[in-house]
């Protein structure tokens, strides 16, 4: 096992009525932003009870960020809490708000030129600090209620790029369960996926003799094969709302990841197909996996033998035969929730994979956890799913 730090500060409001707690761990001497999206939390009664529970508060909203939120938006948003002096952000919806309250948070305070830098040049320029925030989860998916990542689109250069800072995770985050029963399969299919491969960025690199790892990456994996088909079967089911819940933010709260390498390539590459088609997220992941699971099969060998032999009961023929079940049994696993796992599937032509290329060459871009996913290998990886 490798070493490691590990801290995660955020703490955890899970289960039903929790909403009409947050008053308890919101500042009272300060002006609160409520962020939220496209107006769902208007048809579920998220917004109703988290108003109730703002009572006696000073605070005030702003509506309207995307599901790939946007630095355009974000700095309307910015200006919001300038100009209104707010001390305190209240994400309301799933990880695209909680993604963008975080880039919010840190850009209202950042001086020293475009908060963009926080993203464009992450390996130099770090959050040094930012506004408090909380939130109300009302999507499982992306894990970013209990932990410091921000994914931000940028329309004008069509990019997607990510940051990670302490100082951006929430002070506390609300896990209703009874959020998931009003969500559209669409978008719970695509927070089984996204949770699904977020655990496996964590997982299927190579072994460090971290079995206690490997078992905890591998007990959420199965927990959403057995309980992701039971939400989209059944949006009433509290019991498996709440387990997809809990393993969605387990998946990416950090513990997985500790002492063990992790790869993220899938979701760098995952990136450039939002930035280029705006493909949902979790869709892109669904698309590059297979790719890089068979393209990479010689560097993941080990892993991708134990994560067919413990997540799909693989255990015979060759080593090439093995692995070739284990992606089709993930390729399988994927369009079983309805998420298609092929370029052409969603009009992507060829020529976005010479765009792609043409970036990561510029940039010098190197992922994967050896650092030796070059344009190249993105290109093969790609190339692949056509």
């Amino acid at each position: 096992m490798n070493n490691f730090e590990y801290k995660n500060p955020v703490k955890i409001l899970f289960g039903k009525g929790q909403i009409a707690h947050i008053g308890k761990e919101l500042p009272a001497d300060t002006k609160i932003l409520v962020l939220y999206g496209g107006g769902s939390i208007f048809k579920n009664g998220v917004y109703d009870q988290t108003a109730k529970a703002l009572e006696g508060f000073d605070w005030m909203e702003f509506g309207g960020i995307e599901a790939n939120p946007t630095y355009e938006t974000c700095m309307e948003a910015v200006k919001v809490v300038k100009r209104e002096k707010i001390g305190f952000l209240l994400a309301v919806g799933g990880g695209s708000v909680l993604d963008a309250v975080k880039f919010i948070a840190a850009a209202a305070l950042y001086e020293n030129g475009d908060p963009w830098d926080f993203l464009s040049q992450r390996n130099k320029i770090n959050v040094e600090r930012a506004l408090p925030l909380g939130s109300v989860l009302t999507l499982p998916a992306t894990g970013s209620e209990m932990n410091g990542n921000s994914v931000i689109s940028r329309t004008s250069t069509q990019e997607k790029m990510a940051f990670s800072s302490i100082h951006v995770m929430p002070q506390f985050s609300v896990l209703d369960p009874e959020t998931v029963f009003s969500l559209p399969d669409r978008q719970v299919a695509n927070g089984i996926v996204d949770a699904f491969v977020h655990v496996i960025e964590q997982y299927l690199t190579y072994p460090v003799n971290a079995p206690l790892q490997d078992r905890q990456a591998e007990g959420v994996l199965l927990t959403l094969i057995e309980e992701g088909p039971k939400v989209l079967a059944n949006r009433q089911d509290y019991d498996a709302a709440a387990n997809f819940m809990w393993s969605a933010t387990i998946a990416l709260n950090g513990l997985l990841g500790v002492g063990v390498p992790q790869d993220w390539a899938t979701h760098g590459i995952g990136h450039e197909l939002t930035a280029y088609h705006g493909i949902d997220h979790a869709r892109t992941l669904a698309i590059v996996l297979p790719g890089m699971m068979d393209i990479r099969r010689k560097q993941k060998e080990a892993k991708i033998l134990q994560y067919g032999e413990r997540i799909w009961n693989i255990t015979e023929g060759s080593v090439g035969e093995r692995i070739d079940k284990a992606i089709q049994k993930t390729v399988e696993f994927f369009e079983s929730v309805g998420i298609p796992t092929r370029l052409p599937d969603y009009d992507v032509p060829a020529e976005t994979i010479d765009r792609i290329e043409a970036r990561f060459t510029n940039r010098g871009t190197l992922m994967g956890e050896h650092r030796d996913i070059d344009a190249a290998e993105t290109r093969r990886i790609l190339e692949r799913q056509l």
